[in-house]
């Protein structure tokens, strides 16, 4: 089984780089495989090293424009280029069993809420998550939250993104 993992091409705080590490290690010392957005840097670079180091699957998917931008992983199971950004989390989604979302930038957001979405719509039956490292995706559960006071959201919609905190919590969207 593969997890998609959304995160940011900076590395961010040094928790969240530890907390990074030790998720790539974990998936791939579980057996499972990895889809991320190919790049070398930041916490997706911290992933996808971890996970090859413990001999796990780690597939790569990059938009060509930003092969340089986003400093293409040179060592990893699989490389796919594509043509856009919408092309990328499409073939991720199509790639991955279950979804999560580590500390990242607004695509970072843009993929776990664009996973979120496809869910609620029922394009997908797949687990879709938030690893809230330090209280990051407070804020973001704050306004999913406000959606369900307002209307916006359905209470059952709002619950199928899942709140996990430990590489063992990811794990268990994998079944």
């Amino acid at each position: 089984m593969r997890l998609a993992v959304f995160m940011g091409s900076s590395s961010g705080l040094p928790s969240h780089q530890a907390a990074a590490t030790a998720l790539g290690r974990a998936i791939a010392e579980a057996g499972h495989g990895i889809v991320y957005g190919g790049a070398h840097v930041g916490l997706m670079g911290l992933v996808a090293d971890a996970a090859m180091t413990a001999g796990g699957e780690v597939v790569g998917v990059m938009p060509a424009n930003l092969a340089d931008r986003e400093v293409a992983h040179g060592h990893l199971t699989r490389l796919e280029s594509v043509g856009t950004m919408h092309e990328r989390k499409a073939r991720m989604a199509e790639l991955a069993d279950a979804f999560v979302a580590l500390p990242g930038g607004v695509g970072t957001l843009d993929e776990i809420v664009e996973a979120l979405s496809w869910s609620h719509l029922s394009l997908h039956t797949k687990p879709v998550a938030v690893y809230d490292i330090d209280g990051f995706w407070g804020p973001l559960l704050e306004l999913l939250d406000g959606m369900v006071a307002g209307g916006y959201v359905a209470p059952a919609a709002r619950a199928e993104l899942r709140v996990v905190r430990s590489p063992g919590e990811v794990l268990a969207l994998l079944g």
